[in-house]
């Protein structure tokens, strides 16, 4: 990437909202379909050109901190993306008819004794759990927010999208006009969205009127029932991505300084994921770009540490209790995990701006000897960014822990990295080029 390189804060806000789609269980444009009616509908409604901002961008990072709770989420249920994706059409509902679905999944697949005994604490735990996890959601949803220099009225809104009208929602128990329009609309067209998709006008004409005054605001919920269907005709099935970035009240641009921070921010979410890859993006990114000086031209190592950055966001869509599980996996549930660079390709591809940074990211997993994934590209098809990215990914990776294993000392992770590149996995040059950037010794050749 070089300094004149733009793209604009809905594409990327976009981008974060495909990957929540994966981590929630939701078709990927679930999102982006959220927030076309959240708009429509604000407009007709008579929101300010500062609420229709608002909305939109609610409604696109509303679930961006579920990455947060993966961990402890996939502890409780085990598949956390299929537990959230089961759960989604009761969200705003009545507190029973939730819990009996979370107890016939907490621990599912666990012994008897085991899954017993995790219900009896999920139980004891009652709201106060659901409350921990709603704020942190709330919280790190404002914190990528304020990262993103996103205002105060989307920064603020995040901390209402999970209140309900009648008082009884989370964390803090608001009600009324406590609760910006711009959540109450969020939250709405989130609902409208899911129910619709899930048993169509039938469904949504039965339950969303029995949550008016409840979870929802009358006025706004009315606006709905009154205005989506003709939205929902138009563009439920494939949204144009080009309609989504129009659709912003209040474009903006990022270019140079303004979107790498952006972009880092993609980072920190993806990172989130698991409790064993905290910062690894950044680390990535740091590694490589100094061991792309002298060898690759400031455009390539800009696209090389853009693309460290945002590698990981299709982890977001493979379950915690695979990327956390303690032996070795099975070869169906390497293929899950094979698929995470796949759905980062899928995630950037929309943004024309990242284009480069898209090639490159969805490489990190290759290997010069075709033995990588999920292309099985080999030396010739990978260029030398791509190759530095992989080995410098492979050595944080190494000197890491993970739940399999703990981090690995300096010097075997040097040995293992050379390993590779002897087996002809790794290019030989980029892992004397990463060695060196990390402060390793180098033998000349």
């Amino acid at each position: 990437m070089t300094a004149s390189d733009e793209v604009h804060l809905s594409e990327l806000v976009a981008c974060l909202a495909l990957a929540t789609d994966l981590g929630m269980g939701q078709p990927l444009d679930h999102g982006l379909r959220t927030c076309l009616l959240a708009v429509g509908v604000g407009e007709r409604l008579g929101l300010s050109r500062g609420e229709l901002a608002d909305a939109y961008y609610i409604s696109l990072l509303r679930f961006v901190g579920c990455n947060a709770h993966a961990h402890q989420d996939s502890v409780e249920v085990g598949d956390e993306i299929a537990f959230r994706a089961g759960v989604a059409p009761l969200l705003s509902g009545e507190t029973p008819e939730t819990l009996r679905f979370a107890i016939g999944q907490i621990g599912r697949g666990s012994p008897k004794a085991t899954r017993v005994k995790m219900i009896a604490g999920a139980l004891a735990a009652g709201s106060k759990g659901s409350r921990q996890t709603i704020a942190t959601t709330c919280e790190v949803a404002q914190m990528i927010a304020t990262s993103l220099d996103l205002g105060e009225g989307v920064v603020g809104g995040l901390a209402y999208t999970f209140e309900r009208h009648d008082g009884k929602g989370l964390p803090q128990g608001a009600a009324g006009e406590e609760i910006p329009v711009a959540s109450h609309v969020a939250m709405i067209a989130r609902d409208f969205e899911v129910l619709h998709r899930v048993g169509g006008r039938e469904l949504v004409t039965d339950v969303m009127p029995r949550r008016r005054g409840r979870a929802y605001d009358p006025k706004v919920l009315d606006g709905f029932l009154e205005h989506a269907w003709g939205l929902l005709d138009g563009r439920e099935s494939q949204p144009n991505w080009g309609a989504v970035i129009a659709a912003d009240p209040l474009p903006r641009v990022l270019v140079g300084p303004r979107l790498e921070d952006a972009l880092r921010c993609l980072g920190v979410f993806s990172d989130m994921k698991s409790t064993y890859t905290h910062g690894y993006s950044q680390a990535v990114a740091d590694l490589a770009r100094r061991a792309g000086a002298g060898a690759l031209n400031d455009e390539e190592i800009g696209a090389l540490g853009a693309a460290a950055l945002v590698q990981e966001l299709g982890m977001t869509g493979v379950s915690n209790a695979l990327l956390e599980k303690e032996g070795a996996l099975a070869e169906s549930e390497w293929e899950r995990v094979r698929l995470q660079p796949y759905l980062t390709d899928r995630i950037l591809a929309r943004c024309a701006g990242l284009s480069a940074v898209r090639s490159l990211a969805a490489a990190h997993h290759e290997r010069m000897d075709g033995g990588g994934y999920h292309r099985g590209m080999t030396g010739p098809q990978l260029t030398p960014a791509a190759r530095l990215l992989a080995a410098a990914g492979a050595y944080v990776a190494m000197t890491s822990k993970r739940s399999w294993r703990p981090a690995l000392p300096r010097r075997e992770a040097v040995a293992a990295l050379r390993e590779l590149a002897a087996a002809a996995g790794l290019e030989v040059e980029a892992v004397d080029g990463v060695l060196a950037a990390a402060g390793e010794p180098v033998t000349p050749r």
